[in-house]
């Protein structure tokens, strides 16, 4: 018997190593740049240039870059982060990382023609780490318009709930990533003075009586419901216009009248990934007629912090972070983005009423920017086949939501909705045909670095 069983054990031992040998090995792991091209105009100083892993690397992995400069002259016209040592630039990517990158730095009051390029090609990497198929970026001093490429966006961590937002600039290219928490208020650089909660993280805000930011204590959020996570219907009254209308912002304009304007008190939100944070009581006011001066302290302090923001007409806002207690980048400069990849608050039913609920993978256009943008089914016309001559029938809408989460599906058939693609106008009229690619592994992509192809259908004029 003993023996019998010792066979099995062996016939089993061995079933199962011809197993893991009949494993598919793992695809190779390439490293290259996010795309082939991408400007730098007048008005940039300096670009983070990432280059991109198939997956994370076990060890650190080193990569090395050949740069060749045309008409500009590294260390008196520009310079990088690493520094290039004899036309050579090293990089390292951490383990457990999948990219690395470098900072390029144009000089300060330099005037240049605008030919003027820099040519970055990856020229080794460490075993096991192959060289990919774009393996050569082209810095050019000047504008660009992209004829089109592939974007797989940098989310960061957390999947579904991936921490960063990210902004994309098609006709350069070039991806922006910010985390979702980064910032509490946005104020409008428009000519209202309107002030936004932050949807990424499904903030919350109610209106007190009071005025005066000294005579609120935590008596005054006794029995406060200030939640968009609960499925209330009560709580569409707590967040911004999911469309985006600045006319329906939960705090309203802002008064010349000091006395006119109230505290509000601001639950930070937890959507997102993101980490609970104590409850804020602000008040805003004008700061003349340029900006916004920002008055807030923790419920039970009874000091308050002010931060003055002034209105700056290159960006769509200014944002505040309450963890800094000070202004904070968030959003490119309204020229510079076209569309944002990030997760937030939007509106579901319970099957009779409109209920708050937060959605991942939204894609908004920017409509304050002048961006606009198309949803177009391929029963009309498929993605290949769409060219300038169909944009006469297109119809283009400035809704923030345009995209929104249509592209995809979480139930049912998981992944891209194949039965469509979208049609984008950016604010100086280039118009550009997207078509996303995966999302999830159920469409074979990562959740929270979400991939899609754009091309160039119609050059603005």
């Amino acid at each position: 018997m003993k023996r019998v069983i010792a066979i099995m054990f062996a016939l089993a031992v061995s079933t199962l190593n011809a197993c893991k040998e009949a494993d598919p090995p793992l695809p190779d792991n390439l490293v290259q740049f996010e795309s082939a091209e991408q400007g730098l105009d007048a008005t940039t100083t300096e670009a983070t240039i990432k280059l991109k892993l198939s997956r994370a690397v076990d060890a650190a992995t080193p990569v090395t870059l050949q740069v060749t400069p045309t008409g500009i002259t590294y260390g008196t016209q520009f310079t990088t982060t690493p520094a290039i040592t004899t036309n050579t630039l090293s990089l390292t990517v951490p383990a457990g990382a999948s990219e690395a990158s470098f900072k390029l730095t144009k000089a300060a009051d330099l005037f240049l023609a605008g030919t003027e390029t820099i040519t970055f090609a990856i020229a080794s990497a460490g075993s096991p780490v192959i060289i990919g198929t774009t393996k050569q970026l082209t810095v050019k001093f000047t504008s660009i318009v992209s004829s089109g490429t592939t974007l797989t966006l940098d989310g960061g961590t957390g999947g579904a709930s991936a921490v960063n937002a990210v902004f994309v600039d098609l006709s350069n290219n070039a991806q922006t990533a910010v985390k979702r928490a980064s910032w509490d208020l946005g104020f409008s650089s428009g000519t209202d003075f309107r002030v936004i909660i932050n949807n990424m993280t499904g903030a919350a805000a109610i209106a007190l009586a009071k005025n005066d930011l000294t005579q609120v204590t935590a008596a005054d959020t006794v029995g406060l419901v200030l939640s968009t996570s609960d499925f209330s219907p009560a709580g569409l009254k707590l967040i911004d216009d999911v469309s985006g209308d600045l006319t329906k912002t939960v705090i309203p304009s802002i008064s010349a009248t000091d006395t006119d304007n109230k505290v509000y008190i601001l639950n930070r939100g937890t959507s997102g990934g993101t980490s609970a944070k104590g409850w804020i009581k602000l008040r805003v006011l004008r700061s003349g007629t340029t900006g916004y001066t920002l008055q807030y302290a923790g419920i039970k302090e009874t000091t308050f912090k002010t931060v003055t923001v002034t209105k700056d007409a290159a960006y769509n806002f200014g944002f505040v972070s309450f963890d800094t207690g000070a202004a904070v980048a968030v959003e490119p400069a309204k020229a510079k983005w076209d569309i944002e990849w990030t997760g937030g608050i939007y509106i579901t039913s319970d099957g009779t009423n409109n209920i708050p609920y937060y959605f991942a993978d939204q894609v908004y256009i920017n409509y304050l920017g002048g961006v606009t943008a198309a949803e177009v089914l391929t029963s009309t016309v498929s993605y290949d086949a769409y060219v300038e001559s169909n944009i006469a029938t297109t119809t283009f809408k400035a809704d923030r939501a345009v995209i929104g989460s249509n592209w995809r599906a979480t139930t049912g058939t998981v992944g891209v909705k194949t039965d469509r693609f979208y049609v984008v106008k950016d604010a100086v009229g280039n118009v550009y045909k997207i078509k996303f690619v995966s999302f999830t592994s159920a469409d074979g992509g990562v959740r929270g670095n979400p991939k899609f192809e754009f091309k160039l259908v119609k050059k603005a004029s």
